[in-house]
């Protein structure tokens, strides 16, 4: 009973209760003074250990509470400065007040040195460029910053495709309109404003057409045919004024080719003096031997004036019996007067060249070329045709001469000249006239045909020579001679050669 009515025991804690619920009351119960009541609420009660382990419990959970609740608040706090701060500040350095300075300190020269710099720099171009074009709606960009830099652009893609040509005009509209696209790339005009003097022009963005072309096996075959020799042969010349007769002599061959199966040949030598066809002579057939001695005299008639106009064409045949005769090679000798006046005995000593058949004599033009560079003009004058070979049964031609020009294998134009009938020696003294710019001239050739008019059917081709950089022998020297000697009209000889059956117009195998 001690340990309940003790001075912390629970009866003692109730009677302690029960008394001081008295006391609280108004007025206080008999036997209860005043001073009693006051003294006993004076005195803290003492708590249960069951209400101190409560208060516990409850303090612990207010500091969980408090702990959540701060860590809450600085979670919202860094996706607030995240969220809204950062984007604010950057819209806030970007704004038109920070990113556009006053139109004073744009027209400072410091400012313009720093820009300066800037543009010289090819890392920050592709930038600028992109600026450029986001200027066309975006009023944020100044207008002068804007132009210096559209400027600077302009200027460094002229400098790099070229564009230094002077400008071309009018007249050339038609002829850079049939070009190529990828001859156009150093045309293009990107501005009126020509490239300080300061800068020197590259080769870079230009695109070279003749890296495209694609080499042909066949002229590389027939061009090495061409130039093979076949051995030599050994001739003299001399002209008799009394009967006015030229002496041909046929001396000797060396180093023939072997057309027999035993490494032997039985050659014999055909004698023209062209154009004439008809009047043929041959030596005798020499049997089995490859440096055969012929030693024979062949006369021609014909005047002393007229030795000028006049070809020898040998040609070295072997003989078979029972076949046809093998074709050894040609000589052809255009000038008569190369060794000398033929007034005494001259021997000449010619390589014979390969040949697989007897080249035909198709005649010779006469043209002049002219070029005027300031007016970008190339004028040819078609003179006079000699000796065309007849296409006629009646043995004659009505020749016309038709003009072509070329661009990298393809016709761009084509003139012609009027109509000669029942002719092979037509005169014509016409004009064609092409508009052709200075910085084309190394991409562009000319075709010149010799056709025969027929009333009925197709025209038919006599022959053709072309003129042109790229042609060979008198075409190119005729070409390079009139570009040294520009307004002056230079007028050569051509002879007409054979077109193949392979010719494609523009694209001539020759």
């Amino acid at each position: 009973m001690s340990g309940v009515w003790g001075a912390g025991g629970p009866r003692c804690q109730e009677a302690l209760a029960v008394l001081a619920s008295l006391c609280r009351a108004r007025p206080p119960p008999l036997g209860l003074d005043v001073e009693t009541c006051r003294s006993f609420e004076l005195q803290p009660p003492e708590r249960s250990p069951s209400a101190a382990g409560a208060g516990t419990s409850v303090s612990l959970l207010a500091v969980v509470v408090i702990v959540c609740g701060v860590a809450l608040v600085a979670v919202f706090l860094f996706l607030f400065w995240k969220l809204c701060w950062m984007p604010w500040r950057n819209k806030e350095a970007s704004s038109p007040s920070s990113a556009n300075p006053p139109l004073e300190a744009l027209q400072s020269p410091s400012f313009r040195g720093n820009m300066a710099d800037k543009l010289k720099d090819p890392s920050t171009l592709g930038f600028l460029e992109a600026a450029v074009k986001i200027s066309h709606t975006s009023p944020d960009i100044p207008a002068e910053v804007q132009m210096s830099v559209k400027e600077h652009i302009m200027r460094h893609t002229r400098l790099q495709r070229q564009t230094t040509e002077p400008a071309s005009s009018t007249r050339h509209t038609s002829f850079k309109r049939h070009l190529p696209r990828q001859m156009h790339v150093s045309s293009v005009d990107y501005g009126n404003e020509l490239p300080p003097a300061a800068e020197q022009p590259t080769s870079i963005g230009r695109i070279k057409p003749e890296l495209y072309k694609q080499k042909s096996v066949d002229g590389d075959d027939a061009k090495s045919e061409a130039t093979k020799s076949c051995g030599k042969i050994n001739f003299s010349l001399r002209y008799d004024y009394e009967t006015e007769t030229l002496i041909v002599r046929i001396l000797k061959a060396f180093d023939l080719p072997a057309k027999d199966f035993c490494g032997s040949s039985d050659p014999y030598v055909k004698i023209y003096l062209l154009p004439d066809r008809k009047c043929k002579l041959q030596t005798r057939v020499h049997r089995k031997t490859l440096n055969p001695t012929f030693d024979e005299n062949f006369h021609f008639p014909v005047p002393y004036e007229e030795l000028a106009d006049r070809k020898l064409h040998l040609s070295v045949f072997d003989f078979d019996r029972f076949s046809r005769h093998d074709m050894i090679g040609e000589v052809i000798l255009d000038n008569l007067f190369e060794a000398s006046d033929l007034s005494r005995e001259t021997s000449i000593w010619k390589d014979i060249q390969y040949a697989t058949s007897e080249s035909v004599d198709l005649g010779e033009i006469m043209f002049s070329l002219c070029y005027l560079p300031t007016a970008g003009r190339l004028t040819l004058t078609v003179i006079k045709c000699r000796n065309l070979k007849a296409m006629d049964i009646t043995g004659y031609s009505d020749p016309y001469v038709k003009v072509s020009l070329l661009c990298d294998g393809r016709r761009l134009k084509k003139k012609k000249t009027t109509i000669k009938k029942n002719t092979l020696n037509p005169v014509y003294n016409e004009a064609i006239i092409f508009d052709i710019p200075p910085e084309n001239m190394d991409q562009v050739s000319l075709l010149i045909s010799v056709m025969d008019y027929d009333r009925v059917g197709h025209n038919e081709i006599i022959g053709v020579c072309r003129v042109g950089i790229n042609a060979e022998g008198l075409g190119r020297d005729h070409w390079n001679e009139m570009l040294a000697y520009p307004r002056k009209p230079i007028a050569h000889w051509h002879s007409l050669v054979e077109v193949k059956k392979s010719f494609k117009e523009g694209k001539p195998r020759l």
